[in-house]
């Protein structure tokens, strides 16, 4: 059980929403998004006062949603497919991932694949989700956090579905919404809210399902994703915490965790 970080003899099951430390209860401030420690509820105070709340605006989701659309567009105005399908424009053409353009050298496509979609539907159900998933979560974990856990969800993505699917194309955010999903799960427990009780861990179970019985899906990507987003949640609210370790030494370890899906997405297309 951690202990708080200012009372090391008082164990506690509780962690500041936005730094990540133990508190106990007599170290714990109520706030919107959840506890907070003295230090961080000192400095919500002082953002409120001259921003007025606007870091709690869920900013890099939103602009996250925006690439997403604007690459979308992109791709129909060059010839995509409208509703399904990869279609034939340069971005799709140029961007999609397999293992082939990876072994070629295309090494760009283990990220650009992660905002180009197969058609309409498939980029509005991905933009809902992060919607909904970021606005739960952005606000809590911060931007830089967010952004850490979203682009090692994205690669840990990519490198599933190059394992899982050695011939032909994979597109789409899914595997960095899975792993949103299950940051969301590990975050929530961080702070002694039982995931159970919110409605993650079905709608979790319930893409999964989807995953494995709908054809042309990826499940490499989804799951690779998932796995991906989870160690990165649990380096930043759990281990970090525990070993009372900077954002700075989390932060990095979230870094080589993705930058070791690239490397394995480049070493299974060679």
């Amino acid at each position: 059980m951690p202990v708080c970080y200012r009372h090391p003899n008082r164990e506690t099951g509780v962690a500041c929403s936005n730094c990540g430390r133990p508190i106990c209860p007599d170290c714990m401030t109520t706030t919107p998004v959840g506890m907070r420690c003295p230090e961080c509820a000192r400095e919500r105070t002082r953002v409120r006062r001259y921003s007025g709340g606007a870091f709690e605006q869920p900013t890099v989701t939103y602009a996250l949603i925006v690439v997403n659309v604007i690459v979308e567009l992109a791709s129909l105005l060059g010839g995509g497919s409208g509703a399904a399908g990869l279609g034939s424009s340069a971005i799709l053409r140029d961007g999609a991932l397999s293992r082939a353009t990876v072994a070629h050298g295309d090494v760009w496509r283990i990220v650009t694949s992660g905002f180009i979609h197969a058609g309409l539907t498939h980029l509005l159900f991905n933009m809902l989700s992060l919607w909904i998933l970021g606005s739960l979560l952005e606000p809590v974990a911060g931007r830089a956090r967010f952004l850490l856990i979203y682009f090692c969800s994205l690669l840990a993505g990519s490198f599933g579905a190059l394992v899982a699917q050695p011939v032909g194309y994979t597109v789409g955010a899914s595997g960095a919404i899975f792993g949103l999903l299950g940051a969301a799960i590990i975050v929530l427990r961080s702070r002694g809210i039982n995931p159970m009780e919110s409605g993650l861990v079905f709608w979790l179970g319930f893409n999964l399902l989807l995953s494995f019985t709908i054809s042309g899906i990826s499940i490499g990507g989804h799951i690779g994703g998932l796995v991906g987003g989870t160690l990165a949640a649990i380096a930043l609210y759990e281990v970090g915490p525990r070993l009372r370790l900077p954002f700075a030494v989390t932060g990095g370890l979230v870094a080589l965790l993705g930058a070791a899906a690239v490397a394995g997405a480049i070493g299974i297309s060679a």
